[in-house]
């Protein structure tokens, strides 16, 4: 097979995603065919679950998130500090699903046969909440961030966003050459907490031409409200999914607040989640094609766009030329070829 080295990296990624995903759901169906655990005080089943999930998946990711990225060149962090990023991430991975399984809980014990509509609620109230804490408390964890010392280029993306209407709390610096040598740009948070963020392996090697493009197109997320109206298809596709639980765990005759229903509650709702991403995707790269215009108005930097989405795509290690269901179910992006053929009209 003649297949370049992009291509090749992104299908090992996929097959290793399916292999953990299928890992999962045999965990999943192992509990809700045997019942195991079912007795237990809900927050403990709910720790078990999502535990269970993290143990029989753990070699995939490893292989897909570190294994891999460090045979073709992309990370930059040992093992140790990948692993110690991996607990952390675990940790705050098992508390929002304990929040997340006693919200379903009591919304099934409070709300009755509307749960699902409550639950889709407070899925909404908790991304709004999470938009504005990420930047401040969540990424820190992960990430070292300093205010960015290049005062011209500081003051220069800083004047770029107030042009936009969006104003920013300052420009920072993100320590991403520490863990990767992938290249990007940010703009993080909503209000008072809005913060720029051009990483390391961006600030060298990038010209402050390609550099204020890609964050002019990062600022376009926030012109549009991107974030938000991506938060509400998201709220759709959960309300969807909790419905059709709601709906198998009547026909099965499985009262849902019920311990025992979680697993099958979760394996319906992740089924339709996978049957809608194809639609959260086409959104997405709805999205990504209008930032790109927005970012091309604003700048004028036809020449700098361009040049930028080159050696990002190399940098990066994009995949150059996805099949159709590769394409509905994996990329949020337009390829790296679609938009500078976008930008070049």
């Amino acid at each position: 097979m003649n297949e370049d080295r992009s291509a090749r990296y992104h299908r090992l990624r996929r097959r290793a995603a399916v292999g953990s995903a299928l890992a999962g759901v045999a965990w999943l169906v192992l509990l809700a065919s045997t019942g195991w655990g079912s007795a237990l005080p809900a927050v403990v089943f709910i720790a078990i679950l999502a535990l269970g999930w993290e143990l029989v998946s753990f070699p995939f990711t490893f292989y897909r998130n570190y294994l891999l990225d460090r045979k073709y060149g992309l990370a930059s962090e040992s093992g140790r500090t990948w692993l110690t990023d991996h607990l952390k991430a675990l940790a705050l991975g098992l508390a929002l699903s304990e929040i997340a399984g006693l919200g379903i809980y009591a919304s099934m014990r409070i709300a009755g046969a509307a749960w699902w509509l409550a639950s889709a609620g407070l899925f909404a109230v908790a991304g709004l909440l999470i938009s504005r804490v990420a930047p401040v408390l969540l990424m820190p964890i992960f990430y070292r961030f300093r205010p960015l010392d290049r005062e011209a280029l500081c003051q220069r993306l800083i004047t770029l966003s107030q042009k936009a209407g969006v104003p920013v709390l300052g420009a920072f610096e993100w320590g991403l050459g520490e863990k990767t040598t992938r290249a990007n740009a940010a703009l993080v948070g909503a209000g008072g907490s809005r913060r720029i963020l051009v990483s390391d392996t961006l600030l060298k090697d990038y010209s402050e031409d390609e550099i204020e493009v890609i964050l002019a197109h990062e600022i376009a997320h926030h012109v549009h409200h991107d974030m938000w109206t991506a938060l509400a298809l998201e709220t759709g596709v959960v309300a969807a999914s909790l419905l059709a639980a709601h709906v198998v765990l009547s026909l099965n005759g499985l009262a849902p607040s019920a311990l025992a229903s979680l697993p099958l509650l979760a394996l319906v709702t992740a089924a339709v989640s996978l049957l809608l991403t194809p639609l959260g995707n086409a959104w997405s790269r709805h999205n990504e094609r209008r930032a790109d215009r927005f970012a091309l108005e604003l700048t004028g930097r036809h020449d700098a766009f361009i040049s930028a989405m080159r050696r990002l795509g190399a940098q990066n290690l994009a995949e150059p030329d996805p099949s159709r269901p590769v394409l509905w179910f994996f990329h949020t992006h337009p390829t790296i070829d679609e938009r500078i053929a976008a930008a070049r009209q």
